[in-house]
């Protein structure tokens, strides 16, 4: 089964891609050139791929680990319902999954 989730790009654009079932959202936003970073791929290390879950969904959301929370405690723009993209791996019930990508990320992997 193919679902589907919509970004809502920085300027307000939102763009509805088909999301393969396993994937992160930040994989998923790769794969259609989506700008959302990941500078460190995904592996927990970073909170470049921060997102903000639309309310309805965010209940159907596994929890965030403790390793994800330190995370998201340095993401610009922090909301109630932010997640990374990367821990948000897509299943059935995450089918019209819709995620705002913020205006801004702080990437502290950078030099």
């Amino acid at each position: 089964m193919m679902t589907k989730i919509t970004f809502v790009l920085q300027g307000g654009e939102e763009k509805e891609v088909e999301a393969p079932l396993g994937l992160s959202v930040l994989e998923i936003a790769h794969k259609n050139n989506i700008d959302l970073e990941g500078a460190c791929e995904g592996s927990l290390a970073c909170s470049t791929c921060h997102v903000i879950v639309e309310d309805e969904f965010f209940g159907k959301l596994t929890e965030a680990t403790e390793d994800e929370e330190d995370m998201l405690d340095l993401a610009f723009g922090l909301a109630r319902t932010s997640r990374l993209g990367c821990q948000i791996k897509m299943t059935e019930e995450l089918n019209g999954l819709k995620v705002k990508v913020p205006s801004a990320t702080r990437n502290m992997m950078v030099d």
